[in-house]
């Protein structure tokens, strides 16, 4: 039995007419009435009764004609359901990302995502840059969002923004009373520095920058993640430099100032495994790159 048998009976279930099932799908009546024929034969039931003044249904033939009903929508329902995942519609995504995205362009990112592609299961994970580069190795994540242009063997990256560093103080710091404040006046200030061998880049960064204005940094007190940072900060144990987006990390005791120097920009990058490309990874990243760049 091939799908086009059932494809032509339910026409003629339908149609109670042979003439017309024919026209509907486009072929001849001969070719129509000898298939029927032929499926009788398959199946060893009699699907029809025929007259020359009608065409009726048998008692085996609106059996059939139910059962036909369930394996064509299901068959429909394979197909869309195929056509989906393979236009990575449908499926899982495992995505780790740095604790400041979720003060920019996270939120949008999973927002739109979300409305679009409500049928892929999304597994989200806080990780620093350097275990998420662990994780996509070992293909615990599909995707990761850090802080920093990796350059990291079987991985791509690609960048979703660039941002400048602001000072964050203690509200109650002299400092703090400055629009801008200037490098060189924080020669003998204690720091609070992000863990060098968890983002070895950004950290350079910090130190670059302060190297350049005549000092090495005193580094105080490190920590993980930038909400710690900041709430160091605001117990009044440190400054730190922090990507312009935790602006939008609202902490009492804490105050955010522009620098008068040129900063380095600090970025947040799209990372993949470079020969692991799912439809709906393809999906995500392609989705995060236009929703990033708005």
């Amino acid at each position: 039995m091939e799908l086009r048998h059932l494809h032509y009976f339910v026409a003629v279930a339908e149609e109670l007419h042979f003439s017309r099932a024919a026209e509907r799908l486009h072929i001849s009546q001969p070719p129509l009435s000898q298939q029927i024929r032929v499926l009788e034969e398959q199946l060893g039931v009699k699907l029809f009764e025929r007259t020359k003044r009608q065409v009726q249904l048998t008692k085996a033939g609106k059996a059939f004609l139910e059962h036909s009903y369930l394996v064509l929508a299901q068959l429909e329902q394979a197909i869309e359901v195929t056509q989906r995942i393979g236009r990575g519609e449908v499926g899982r995504l495992a995505i780790a990302f740095v604790d400041s995205a979720t003060y920019t362009v996270l939120p949008d990112i999973l927002s739109v995502f979300r409305e679009q592609f409500p049928a892929v299961e999304l597994r989200l994970h806080e990780m620093t840059t350097a275990q998420q580069i662990q994780a996509l190795h070992l293909k615990q994540v599909d995707v990761g969002i850090v802080r920093s242009a990796i350059i990291e063997p079987g991985l791509s990256v690609e960048c979703l923004l660039q941002e400048s560093l602001v000072l964050a103080l203690p509200q109650t710091h002299p400092l703090s009373a400055q629009n801008k404040v200037s490098l060189s006046t924080l020669a003998s200030e204690s720091f609070i520095l992000f863990p060098a061998k968890l983002g070895p880049v950004f950290y350079d960064q910090i130190i670059n920058m302060c190297q350049q204005a005549g000092f090495r940094p005193k580094v105080a007190q490190e920590a993980v993640q930038m909400q710690t940072i900041i709430g160091l900060v605001a117990a009044g144990l440190g400054i730190a430099f922090v990507p312009t987006s935790m602006q939008n990390f609202h902490r009492s005791g804490v105050v955010y100032r522009p620098l008068q120097e040129q900063t380095p920009s600090s970025g947040l990058y799209l990372a993949w495994r470079q020969y692991d490309l799912s439809p709906v990874i393809k999906t995500f990243l392609g989705l995060a790159q236009k929703t990033g760049q708005v």
